[in-house]
């Protein structure tokens, strides 16, 4: 894909300033021939998790950017699709600089049990296709010190101890995002976990559980140490790290 690339100092939310674009069509020429489209920013002064979540970055340290997709005839309910493709685009550009990563469920990217980034997806649908999909990134790179209460943040220069080029790495993650090698059975080999009993917390308490797959729509099935079989949307269970 021919990407449009925006550089911008700074913002409150790349994924709020993609929507605030597409909205206002300042770049109707852009939208109207679907050409794909990413902003990437030095600083966020609001970044965003999932949820309520904050993203912690130091100005010019990190990849924080948006890209802003048009996918054909892609139907709501396999709108996890997006999510596996970009996570493992993540993925394979960061494995050229370092080794032990994985993608926690959903959509987070991990060094070992460190996050090294994170996944924010918003679509908007016309009738039951999603028109278009913005997927925002964050991703720790030249950060040496993170001082918020995130639980176990990580960043490749604490990793590897060197600079990182942030220009070249964006440009690796769109180039395999573009090679679409995001497949389901990909996505299950890099899964965090992804092997073995492991301690979770859902509503009603910590409980074992292994991975037994990803549906298509996104739901984690797991099967506890009693033997019974758990079905999860994002948001309603929780790894403990």
């Amino acid at each position: 894909m021919e990407w449009k690339i925006i550089h911008i100092d700074e913002t409150d939310s790349t994924n709020r300033w993609l929507k605030d674009d597409l909205a206002a069509d300042l770049h109707g020429l852009v939208h109207k021939k679907n050409r794909p489209f990413c902003v990437v920013a030095d600083y966020q002064t609001a970044g965003r998790g999932c949820g309520t979540n904050t993203w912690e970055s130091e100005r010019g340290k990190n990849l924080l950017f948006s890209l802003l997709i048009h996918p054909e005839n892609l139907p709501a309910n396999k709108q996890f699709q997006i999510s596996m493709a970009m996570s493992l685009a993540i993925v394979d550009a960061l494995g050229q600089l370092v080794g032990d990563l994985s993608i926690k469920w959903p959509n987070d990217i991990y060094w070992r049990n460190g996050k090294l980034g994170g996944i924010l997806i918003e679509n908007t649908l016309k009738g039951n296709l999603i028109k278009d999909s913005i997927i925002g990134v964050g991703l720790n790179v030249n950060q040496r010190e993170f001082h918020s209460d995130a639980p176990n943040p990580v960043s490749l220069w604490q990793i590897t101890g060197q600079e990182t080029d942030r220009e070249q790495l964006l440009k690796d993650i769109l180039q395999r995002l573009d090679s679409g090698g995001g497949s389901k059975n990909r996505y299950m080999q890099m899964l965090y976990r992804r092997k073995g009993f492991h301690p979770y917390t859902d509503k009603n308490g910590v409980f074992m559980a292994q991975m037994t797959g990803v549906e298509d729509d996104g739901h984690l099935l797991l099967l506890d140490d009693n033997g019974k079989q758990r079905r999860y949307a994002f948001k309603e269970v929780q790894f403990i790290i």
